[in-house]
């Protein structure tokens, strides 16, 4: 990153930035205590290969909320500009994430009955299905953010994961709703547009970070994600490579500061730099005798602080953040023999990176847990810092740029087929050659019958290739993208 330069400097190299290629994407991280933007693309192996990070401090943004659009465009438009230097390109689109104190989740089973049940269940009927979730009646000012099928039942079957191609007369679904409030989304969405860039897409931040430091395997035999940010704890849990349960609870990192400001009577500053530099979440480890010496204000005498007041204070916090994720744990159900979660706990964000921190997560919860990194996904050679816990929402939010630039792209292959060719050799008139002849022999009003048949047969080729790209949720969040777009 090159933080260190200068605006002319700046300026300079700014115009000679090149566009941006249909192969990279960019996460646009926009939390409590830093903005990030991140620009990447896929190696020749599959790899993400990140081209450039750009870090700004977040001013506008409290508890994963912005308060204070103008500050809030300002750091992106700084985190942006660094992204841009860094990598080279032009940025534009960018993927963001969302989280904050405003989202909730719920489980929720809905129905259809189906009376052309002697046909098979088709994308339809999936709509249909959704479009009922939607209407669920939310709070004043709440909108549906995801809605996630998790487990389908037709008729007196159940347990079934992809119902398309069934017969059944009774489609049945559990689903997943997140809902958030729509005036946080929406601020959110102007900020970006405001700082000059397009809304490619929006994902909620735990499922980011879940995309960046799970593999498959974990997803599968049960793991619950939990990332402390500077505002929020994010949680996500997976069973059966479905997500189950997402929570955000509102404190992280910040309050933590908080608490040693007060508690040593020091400024924010020194409180941050105590913590990442000395703290520690395990208060058995430190001695009476351990102390740390803070500079005074202004020709004052320096200040003297023992590492155990300062573990203890950090420890009574961090022990108060954990109890409230063991408890949306419990309230999932993972004590549960069905659901219990075989991959344990994998904590990332800022606040993972606090001493001790995982051990003092296996010893509340009684679940295994690690620090996740983003190396599984990233190709060699690139910086440890980028790999780091702290950095997991960004790069999962490149992933996921990434892959609805596939899907683009996929689709645009799909409505580019090219015709067949004729060997020279051979006499036999091509598909093209006898619509071409019919035209000729046809009055005007059958050809424009043709070729408007024609059209009907291009749309019906595209649309299974299509739909099989590109899910029904995937279809909702773009125009949920519209419609915040739509909002000025």
């Amino acid at each position: 990153m090159n933080t260190g330069n200068t605006n002319h400097a700046q300026t300079m190299d700014a115009s000679s930035l090149k566009p941006a290629t249909d192969n990279i994407a960019v996460g646009l991280d926009i939390g409590t205590t830093k903005i990030v933007a991140m620009v990447g693309r896929k190696n020749e192996y599959g790899k993400l290969e990140i081209l450039g990070v750009g870090r700004a401090k977040s001013l506008g943004v409290h508890r994963g909320v912005v308060n204070n659009i103008v500050q809030t465009i300002n750091s992106i438009k700084e985190a942006v500009s660094q992204a841009e230097i860094d990598s080279g390109y032009r940025i534009k689109d960018v993927t963001v994430g969302i989280a904050g104190q405003h989202i909730r989740s719920l489980q929720h089973s809905d129905y259809i009955t189906r009376n052309n049940f002697e046909e098979v269940i088709d994308e339809n009927d999936l709509k249909k299905l959704i479009s009922q979730v939607h209407k669920l009646v939310m709070l004043p000012g709440e909108e549906i953010i995801h809605v996630l099928p998790q487990e389908f039942k037709i008729d007196s079957d159940g347990g079934i994961t992809e119902p398309m191609g069934m017969y059944g007369s009774r489609l049945e679904a559990n689903f997943h709703v997140v809902v958030g409030q729509i005036t946080s989304i929406k601020n959110i969405a102007r900020c970006v547009k405001s700082a000059g860039l397009n809304l490619a897409g929006i994902t909620l931040e735990p499922i980011a970070s879940s995309m960046a430091s799970l593999s498959q395997e974990e997803k599968e035999a049960g793991v619950a994600l939990v990332d402390i940010g500077g505002g929020t704890t994010d949680i996500a849990v997976f069973k059966d490579n479905i997500i189950r349960h997402t929570s955000v609870i509102p404190f992280g990192g910040n309050v933590i500061t908080d608490d040693i400001k007060i508690g040593c009577s020091i400024i924010e500053k020194q409180a941050e730099q105590l913590k990442v530099k000395f703290g520690s979440a395990w208060p058995g480890e430190n001695k009476e005798s351990e102390i740390v010496s803070i500079p005074g204000l202004r020709g004052r005498e320096p200040k003297e602080i023992s590492l155990k007041k300062l573990s203890q204070i950090i420890h009574a916090r961090v022990h108060e953040i954990l109890e409230q994720v063991q408890m949306e744990l419990k309230h999932y159900g993972c004590q549960e023999q069905k659901k219990k979660l075989i991959a344990g706990i994998v904590l990332t964000g800022g606040g993972s990176k606090l001493k001790h921190v995982r051990q003092l997560t296996e010893y509340i919860t009684g679940m295994d847990a690690r620090i996740g990194y983003s190396n599984e996904h990233i190709a060699s050679g690139q910086s440890e810092v980028i790999q780091g816990p702290e950095y997991a929402t960004a790069v999962g939010l490149v992933m996921k740029g990434i892959e609805q630039l596939e899907e683009r792209e996929s689709l645009n292959i799909s409505t580019n087929k090219p015709k067949p060719q004729t060997s020279p050799n051979t006499m036999r008139e091509t598909n093209a050659d006898v619509i071409d002849k019919e035209r000729v022999e046809q009055p005007l009003q059958s050809r424009t019958e043709t070729h408007k048949k024609d059209k009907k047969i291009e749309q019906e080729d595209i649309a299974p290739e299509y739909k099989s790209k590109k899910s029904i949720f995937e279809k909702w969040t773009d125009k949920f993208i519209k419609m915040i777009n739509e909002t000025e």
